[in-house]
């Protein structure tokens, strides 16, 4: 923040904040009050919404932002939900809300682990009653990265070397059954618990599809056949694995697909699009993660995200907002209060349960030189350590930038988990 007395800049942000700050008075998906209204109208403009929470565990954050997401579809048309899940898993997602066939529960078994709750459960529940009572003009879900791999695959490939050539199954099983856990605790987070067997998972999966590469080809038109749909199967187990956190050795680098998806699928059917992931993923500049992110250091590497990508192709039709929160319980850890150099911290000054700000309003210029300044904002994923917290931050060159509004959650409690389905 450039200024001759930072101290008295920062005490006219807090002031700022404190005035400008509207309460959000209910965070449970149900709630039906007006408190989000000047924020959902100026949302309702955009064709894609990117909806960033700084963390998937909260069930406060989930809450708010499916109750924007409603007020979305039931009065500004938006009719698309896109979830940071592959293909695959969302085609499932939209069966169920379109159809009905099933129920939320099964529809959610293969999807991504931190979209299995009782949350996400509730949300797919009110878009098939919505669409129950609007047949004609229906909300979908789209999954925003490429089709990938699912448990079930694992058990095709298995069931046809078994018939073909079960001198080799042991072998392969004992490749397969260590990486298909990453399906229930992704393998970077599996290293983090300690639990991780040792040999990393893309290693595991490209010994499975040499072993049934190198396998002889049936005389046998029907078992010719079967080996080769392995392999395909294998084949796209293999592209799980390298494209995991773990696979590419971090969280950034990762493919600008996502994108690519969103922009896509409004080309080709005109629906405006709500979509849901971390803030680092919907910030619309290019975020910088992790340590190299903190007060002082040097410029962190910065991530190829899908918000920066969406902000060039739509521009303003494109609108980000930060969901984040001061303390609390997340059920894997118990976040502290944030350190002084985030942003969460500055907007801790403000003495409200949940509250949001719009950073396009007109504000004094010690706050537009804040707003147009730098920031570092928390950001918990399924390796977080509250002894490290200094670690779980990221850094955009401006606020103002990255994101149209803010909201903030005084104190956390975590999401309700799904019972896991029972291992194959």
């Amino acid at each position: 923040m450039t200024t001759s007395n930072p101290t008295d800049a920062i005490d006219a942000v807090h002031e700022w904040l404190r005035g400008a700050a509207q309460p959000i008075l209910g965070t449970d998906p149900a709630d039906t009050g007006s408190d989000l209204r000047r924020l959902t109208d100026r949302l309702a403009a955009a064709t894609v919404i990117g909806l960033g929470e700084s963390t998937r565990f909260s069930r406060q954050t989930y809450g708010v932002r499916d109750r924007i997401f409603r007020v979305l579809v039931t009065h500004h048309g938006f009719r698309t939900l896109a979830l940071q899940d592959n293909a695959r898993s969302g085609a499932h997602l939209d069966a169920y809300v379109r159809t009905g066939a099933g129920d939320a529960h099964r529809a959610l078994a293969g999807a991504w682990r931190p979209l299995r709750t009782s949350e996400t459960v509730a949300t797919l529940e009110w878009i098939r009653a919505y669409n129950l009572a609007h047949p004609d003009d229906p909300v979908g879900v789209i999954g925003v990265q490429p089709p990938a791999a699912e448990p079930s695959d694992y058990d095709e490939v298995l069931a046809r070397v078994r018939r073909w050539a079960p001198g080799r199954l042991a072998e392969l099983e004992s490749h397969l059954a260590p990486i298909r856990t990453a399906h229930r605790i992704d393998e970077h987070v599996q290293r983090h618990q300690g639990i991780h067997p040792g040999r990393p998972f893309a290693e595991d999966a490209r010994a499975a599809f040499g072993l049934v590469e190198s396998l002889p080809r049936p005389a046998d038109t029907d078992a010719a056949a079967e080996l080769t749909s392995a392999l395909e199967l294998l084949r796209s187990i293999v592209d799980f694995h390298e494209r995991s956190v773990a696979g590419r050795g971090g969280f950034g680098g990762g493919d600008p697909d996502p994108a690519r998806t969103l922009i896509d699928h409004h080309a080709r059917t005109g629906a405006r699009i709500v979509y849901w992931d971390g803030t680092a993923h919907t910030a619309a500049t290019a975020p910088g993660v992790g340590a190299g992110a903190g007060a002082g250091a040097g410029a962190a590497a910065p991530m190829r995200t899908e918000g920066a990508r969406l902000r060039s192709y739509f521009g303003s039709a494109y609108l980000s907002v930060a969901i984040g929160f001061h303390h609390g319980d997340l059920g894997v850890a118990q976040a502290p209060d944030p350190l002084p150099d985030l942003l969460d911290a500055t907007l801790g000054s403000v003495d409200l349960p949940a509250w949001f700000v719009d950073l396009g309003d007109g504000a004094p210029a010690a706050v537009r030189s804040w707003a147009a300044a730098p920031a570092r904002l928390r950001v918990i994923s399924g390796v977080y350590d509250p002894a490290r917290d200094e670690e779980a931050r990221f850094r955009v060159e401006s606020l103002r930038e990255a994101f149209d509004a803010l909201i903030h959650i005084r104190e956390t409690t975590p999401v309700r988990w799904l019972p896991e389905p029972a291992a194959a």
